[in-house]
């Protein structure tokens, strides 16, 4: 059975988060989503084509990086949880719903 690779962008972007927060160390939540991200854009390969991996992963490290100045104004659990569910569904979009070439 494969795992939606929405589900695995969301679920690392938030348990990154989480880690980096419970343990205070922030370089072990950078683990988390760099195993996501791993795991996703390996799946994103096989079902889709260079361009549109790319463009995932664009989406997934931009998701990360605007995570912190959208925490800034809006909090950081809501900021966390629209990037994710953003991210969750470019993913859903571009590579889940589809099945792989």
């Amino acid at each position: 059975m494969r795992v939606p690779t929405a589900a695995i962008t969301a679920g690392s972007l938030i348990g990154g988060w989480q880690v980096a927060r419970q343990t205070g160390n922030r370089q072990l939540g950078g683990v988390v989503l760099a195993a996501g991200g791993v795991l996703a854009g390996r799946e994103w390969a096989r079902r889709t084509s260079p361009a549109v991996t790319g463009a995932l992963v664009a989406t997934y490290l931009g998701a990360f990086g605007l995570s912190h100045p959208l925490a800034k104004r809006i909090g950081s659990w809501p900021a966390v949880l629209a990037v994710s569910a953003v991210t969750a569904a470019v993913s859903y979009a571009a590579a889940d719903r589809r099945p792989p070439r």
